[in-house]
């Protein structure tokens, strides 16, 4: 294997590490959507969006 070939591969591997990362630290900081339960502006829309009127 010549150099570059050897330094693409380290590089590749350090940004996938990189982006392994990031993924993890944002998937812990977020909760899943199911988990939160019923909000009140879920059940009954606000006055705001009701263009019926």
């Amino acid at each position: 294997m010549n150099k570059n070939k050897l330094v693409f591969l380290i590089i590749a591997v350090i940004f996938f590490l990189v982006m392994l990362y990031i993924g993890y630290d944002i998937s812990s900081r977020t909760t899943f959507p199911g988990s939160k339960g019923n909000l009140k502006e879920r059940i009954a829309p606000s006055d705001s969006l009701n263009t019926n009127e």
